[in-house]
């Protein structure tokens, strides 16, 4: 089996986000991802078992709050340096990277627009990873268009209960606290907002968990709102915000998904070019046939223009810029480039490619997530269209 240890690229990188501080942080990553979720992921994702203390591991080391304020126990580092640090996640264990992105947003609502109160009593414990957190907001009729969403939030005299159906609840069952994006008034977008709920909060009942194609080391299930009862100081922001809480949470959302992709078809790159350096057919090494050579040249450019385009972004969003536009092309850029560099890379190694023996077929496999999640492909053409 070939080593990936020497990436094609790990060149250290460069701009007024990379302090030293932020160079040092990264080369911890590196050696603890080498150390703790490489040794494991194969376990985990042959028996879709969560790792959650390897979750706890990651927040005591500082990695489930790095792009929030230190004052609040956050690592305050550009959304820059947080992707470099997912991408590298991901070339390791695409099922811990997005356990670290998917806390990671559901800590944004409360950062962004929790009162200080709320802030000091709460994100402490959630940056430093004691505690875990999700996102409730698809439903089965309401996925992207979050404004058909129908799960509901009455006042009554101890806040609200809230009542409704959640799907592909990442996280559900094992999340210590829920965002629920939930109608408190009218129809439309207008009437959503947003309560942070405890998940031992009488009422919440985490379903069964999905059987995916890939991922299955990350918990994907409905979570079911029976006369919840959440407290009215849990609402964070103002009635009627929670709109405008999604609409930064999915631009986040889709650069944590691009830097998990630009990881996944890294790894990929990496293990197919050791491969071909060692393969040997009528006596030469199989990269050095133009049929296998080229073939990774356009994988590693199609990974190079990825990650460009995800710095891109995340610089726009870091310097206060409208980003949402860049967010999509980045997340639909990045997740085909993964689909299409993990497909070659399992064409690289021939039959050895298609048994789990080899990484390939699972990369391949977690690919194809990658292009559903966090709004699909589709969806970023029509928010990339309409900026147009």
């Amino acid at each position: 089996m070939p080593t990936t240890t020497a990436s094609t690229h790990r060149s250290q990188p460069t701009g007024p986000a990379w302090t030293e501080e932020a160079l040092d942080l990264l080369n911890l990553v590196r050696q603890l991802a080498a150390a703790e979720l490489a040794p494991r992921v194969d376990e985990h994702e042959s028996r879709a078992t969560f790792p959650r203390e390897l979750l706890r591991t990651l927040g005591r080391a500082g990695l489930l709050g790095l792009p929030y304020p230190q004052q609040y126990g956050g690592g305050g580092q550009p959304y820059e340096v947080y992707l470099t640090v997912l991408e590298t996640l991901a070339q390791h264990w695409l099922g811990v990277a997005q356990s670290v992105n998917i806390h990671v947003l559901s800590c944004y609502g409360l950062a962004a627009f929790g009162t200080e109160e709320q802030r000091a009593a709460w994100l402490p414990d959630m940056l430093g990873g004691e505690l875990l957190g999700a996102n409730c907001i698809s439903e089965a009729e309401a996925g992207s268009d979050i404004s058909a969403l129908r799960t509901t939030a009455t006042p009554n005299e101890n806040g609200y209960a809230v009542n409704g159906v959640k799907s592909w609840v990442s996280h559900a069952g094992a999340a210590d606290y829920y965002n629920v994006f939930c109608r408190t008034g009218r129809d439309g977008v207008r009437g959503l907002s947003l309560l942070l709920a405890p998940a031992d909060t009488p009422g919440i009942h985490p379903g069964t968990q999905e059987r995916k194609m890939g991922v299955r080391s990350s918990p994907t299930a409905q979570v079911v709102f029976d006369e919840a009862e959440i407290a009215e100081d849990r609402r964070i922001g103002r009635p009627g915000k929670g709109f405008l809480i999604a609409m930064g949470l999915f631009d986040r959302g889709r650069l944590g998904i691009a830097a998990c992709a630009v990881g996944l078809a890294q790894a990929a790159l990496d293990y197919a070019v050791a491969y071909a350096k060692t393969r040997k057919q009528f006596g030469k090494p199989i990269i050095s046939f133009q049929g296998i050579g080229f073939m990774l040249a356009d994988m590693a450019t199609q990974v190079a223009a990825a990650r460009s385009l995800l710095l891109d972004a995340a610089r726009r969003l870091d310097a206060g810029q409208p980003s949402s536009a860049a967010a999509a092309q980045a997340k639909l850029f990045a997740t085909d480039t993964a689909m299409r560099v993990t497909t070659d890379a399992v064409q690289v190694l021939g039959g050895y490619g298609y048994v789990a023996d080899h990484p390939a077929e699972r990369w391949m496999r977690e690919a194809k997530l990658l292009q559903l999640i966090e709004g699909t492909n589709q969806i970023q053409r029509l928010v990339i269209s309409t900026s147009l």
